[in-house]
């Protein structure tokens, strides 16, 4: 099944007759409630669209729980007995570096968990990525969190800002996930905070689905997800061959069954056991990876935006499907949209400009022009999805003057 397949006939694919299509995207128009349960009892997140169509899912708490005891795994299959005591002693401050605005995996996951005891509330808490990377830094030096979960790309940002002094983290975990990671921004991670860092593959469908481990493979909790690679025409992928696609099966989720689901990733499965002795099935993965954009300000200092803080800003315009930011130029982006039917482009043309002209006047980028693609998103040609930021790669290095 692919995702819009199930989302066209969402309220026959969902099992509590409550929770209907409708009902869930009145849910998740209100930002506000980012987090709460819908209905007193269901976890909602929505998905990207990154492989064609955004999605909506709904998690039960039996599937929580589920979720929470793989947390647990990786714990104990990460942290030594200095780090348990490194994490007590700092009162497991957990800072989470996501999108906002929107009922994003991560975000409405961690606000889920603050909601659920006085405690959390205060030890687990979510930092904007969207947010100046200055105000970042500021609010991550106050926290001093000993977990951090992060995007590799933003991951990469404060590991620079580390470097020159304005940063001073120091985790006992510092988890990547939500894009794949270069294996140049893994080794500025490496050479910033050592062993902390861990990668995690994870989707608003199953979360996590898999842990890395310390020879570089992610381990899937397959005693509660299946995942078999396969390719174009669904047959099996054999061991050690790059998938074309994954197919996921849910086995905690009982409101809304998530059954050999495509999820649209491209995976190698490792075809004997993983040297670190899980015996969990161990894969690579070949995931979302946008590009950094880097623009100067009038007043010559560089600024990095991190690619899925820009998405985020577009994913939360009313009306719009799915949409594509392409740098043209030193300080031109092209802005491709796909919209809902039955809206008005030229409304939700204005309302998506002003947002990202807000964001980069946050980052002090006032001379940044957008122009209006006539264009639908494309996808990328290698895996097939929807990269939302692209930068150019046909320009020559440094052209742009951005490092």
């Amino acid at each position: 099944m692919t995702k819009p397949e199930l989302m066209a006939r969402f309220d026959e694919w969902v099992g509590d007759p409550a929770v209907t299509r409708a009902v869930v995207e009145a849910f998740v128009a209100d930002p506000a409630r980012v987090g709460q349960p819908l209905l007193g009892r269901y976890l909602v997140c929505a998905s990207s669209g990154t492989t064609g169509e955004p999605g909506l899912f709904v998690h039960d708490r039996s599937a929580m729980a589920v979720y929470r005891a793989f947390s647990v795994r990786a714990d104990l299959m990460w942290l030594t007995a200095g780090d348990w005591v490194s994490l007590a002693r700092r009162g497991f401050r957990w800072a989470a570096v996501v999108g906002t605005g929107g009922h994003f995996g991560g975000e409405a996951w961690m606000e889920h968990e603050r909601r659920r005891s006085m405690w959390r509330r205060h030890t687990y808490r979510v930092f904007s990525v969207q947010q100046p990377l200055p105000a970042l830094v500021e609010a991550l030096e106050d926290f001093d969190p000993a977990i951090v979960t992060c995007y590799p790309s933003a991951a990469a940002l404060l590991a620079e800002q580390q470097a020159a002094g304005r940063l001073h983290l120091r985790p006992a975990v510092f988890e990547t996930g939500g894009e794949s990671t270069t294996p140049a921004v893994r080794g500025l991670l490496d050479a910033t905070w050592g062993r902390a860092v861990r990668d995690v593959y994870a989707a608003s469908e199953f979360d996590p689905l898999a842990f890395g481990c310390d020879e570089g493979w992610l381990h899937v909790n397959s005693d509660w997800a299946v995942l078999e690679p396969v390719e174009a025409d669904r047959t099996p992928t054999p061991r050690g061959a790059t998938s074309s696609s994954v197919l996921l099966t849910n086995l905690a989720n009982r409101v809304q069954p998530i059954i050999r689901y495509d999820l649209g990733d491209s995976v190698l499965e490792r075809p004997d056991p993983c040297p670190c002795g899980s015996p969990l099935q161990a894969i690579r993965v070949a995931g979302r990876r946008d590009d950094l954009l880097a623009f100067r300000t009038s007043g010559s200092e560089q600024v990095v935006l991190v690619p899925l803080a820009l998405a985020s800003v577009m994913e939360t315009t009313p009306g719009v499907r799915r949409s594509q930011l392409v740098r043209t130029g030193p300080d031109t982006l092209r802005l491709r949209l796909e919209l809902l039917p039955g809206i008005d482009p030229e409304t939700v043309w204005r309302q998506a400009t002003g947002r990202l002209r807000d964001h980069l006047a946050r980052h002090g980028l006032h001379g940044v022009q957008v122009e209006r693609g006539t264009e639908p998103p494309e996808p990328g040609a290698r895996s097939g999805k929807f990269h939302q930021v692209v930068g150019a790669p046909s320009r020559p290095p440094g052209s742009w003057g951005d490092g």
